[in-house]
């Protein structure tokens, strides 16, 4: 991967690639929050449930081109590609990161 991403967001997105849920979880935090689009999952087993329900059937794999800090956040731009209208879209990952975890992440087209 050409860009420099913190280890848990570059784990996010490597097996993200993979389409390997337990990969994708991994990084974050057991009590992690992820908004996809204003919809809130709490926690790691609503968060798999999001992977099962929503990212894997459709193939949805996202491929970062930028990275920023901001307001202390990691932010991650690019598109995401795969069997769902509109594809490729492209979206805006917001990552706050604690000890190396991912405490939140906001997902916005």
């Amino acid at each position: 991967m050409p860009m420099d991403l913190p280890q848990p967001i570059a784990g996010y997105v490597e097996a993200n690639a993979r389409l390997d849920i337990d990969g994708m979880l991994q990084p974050f935090q057991r009590d992690a929050v992820f908004i996809d689009n204003g919809k809130h999952f709490e926690g790691q087993a609503a968060i798999r449930q999001l992977f099962e329900e929503e990212v894997i059937p459709v193939k949805a794999i996202f491929a970062p081109d930028t990275v920023r800090e901001e307001d202390g956040d990691v932010v991650v731009e690019g598109p995401a590609h795969g069997d769902f209208p509109g594809s490729p879209l492209r979206f805006t990952y917001r990552f706050t990161l604690v000890e190396d975890a991912i405490t939140t992440l906001e997902v916005t087209v």
